[in-house]
């Protein structure tokens, strides 16, 4: 079964834990977006653990080096997943794995900014990694002409187990899950929305029924 991620680009663990205690009902994963943690620093990863023990705590760290020590930190917080980047070298990936199996916790490789998403998903995968995310960042998202499209045929040309973080919303997470991915993000399409508990409900629910 596929599974709805929240994430959380809010910029304090007040605003985080009020959103999330709202959505949680309908979600497997919570990610605490990059701002959010570097705003905060670990002890958000440890209150969202604290307040969703039954959920995947999602830390999008986007460690570009130093690998084994960031994963080291998220986890020991509360992390259950964190990410390192695709542009990061192997070795840093290799490391962040080496502390996941230390925790018996699990790696995410973001692919946000990599030129071939697809090529780097399919090298990563055989390091240890749980998944890797198909990633359009904000930034690329409110460029002239982008469209969750490319992410959707990237997922279903890949191969490998992959979640799909680009502007998932109610319109085009049954095209996400049925390209393959195993996890859909949705962002703004909750925590924007006038009531996040429905849009988290109904994203839910259309995932359940693909």
């Amino acid at each position: 079964m596929a599974k709805l991620q929240v994430a959380i680009d809010l910029l304090t663990t007040e605003e985080a834990l009020a959103l999330a205690a709202k959505v949680a009902p309908y979600v497997d994963i919570i990610e605490l977006g990059t701002p959010l943690i570097k705003n905060m620093g670990s002890t958000v990863i440890t209150a969202m653990k604290q307040a969703h023990p039954d959920k995947l705590i999602f830390a999008d760290l986007k460690t570009a080096d130093a690998g084994e020590l960031e994963a080291d930190i998220a986890f020991k917080a509360g992390a259950d997943l964190v990410t390192v980047l695709g542009a990061a070298g192997n070795a840093t990936i290799i490391g962040a794995v080496k502390a996941a199996k230390a925790h018996g916790k699990g790696v995410v490789v973001d692919t946000i900014g990599y030129p071939d998403r697809v090529k780097r998903a399919q090298e990563v995968i055989g390091l240890g990694v749980e998944f890797v995310e198909l990633h359009a960042g904000l930034d690329e998202q409110w460029t002239a002409g982008y469209s969750i499209q490319v992410l959707i045929d990237e997922a279903a040309r890949a191969g490998v187990p992959v979640s799909v973080a680009g502007g998932v919303n109610l319109d085009n997470v049954t095209s996400v899950i049925r390209a393959g991915a195993k996890v859909a993000v949705a962002g703004a399409a909750i925590y924007g929305a006038e009531d996040p508990a429905k849009a988290a409900k109904a994203l839910r629910e259309a995932i359940d029924a693909t």
